[in-house]
């Protein structure tokens, strides 16, 4: 079974609404192009960032969970390098072992704050 991995991104929150939902699509057809499987993606919506980051206040933070190897991750943070929009990303591998556990899913931790 393929590595599971999180990826949490902040888009600018100078983006138009309609331009999210679009963003969100390019990363999941990346990730799929690229031979991953997708298992959540969420928009978590506008925060306050802890300090600005390029001219921005605020963020769009998304959290992304997703099946794959390393060339998958390679492929969706590339894309975040090279997308205008984002403003930081991090991606950790999820040590399953751990979730089954502690009797949790990694979307289900994170709707409770676990991220």
């Amino acid at each position: 079974m393929p590595q599971l991995y999180e990826s949490i991104f902040i888009l600018r929150s100078s983006l138009a609404d309609e331009e999210i939902p679009k963003i969100l699509e390019k990363v999941k057809a990346t990730a799929e192009k690229a031979g991953g499987v997708v298992e959540h993606l969420a928009s978590w919506g506008k925060k306050k960032l802890a300090y600005e980051i390029k001219q921005e206040k605020k963020g769009v933070y998304v959290q992304f969970n997703y099946r794959g190897n390393g060339a998958v991750v390679s492929e969706v943070e590339r894309l975040f390098r090279l997308d205008a929009a984002m403003l930081k990303f991090m991606t950790v591998k999820i040590d399953e072992r751990g979730l089954r556990a502690a009797g949790a899913e990694p979307a289900k931790e994170a709707e409770h704050g676990g991220v």
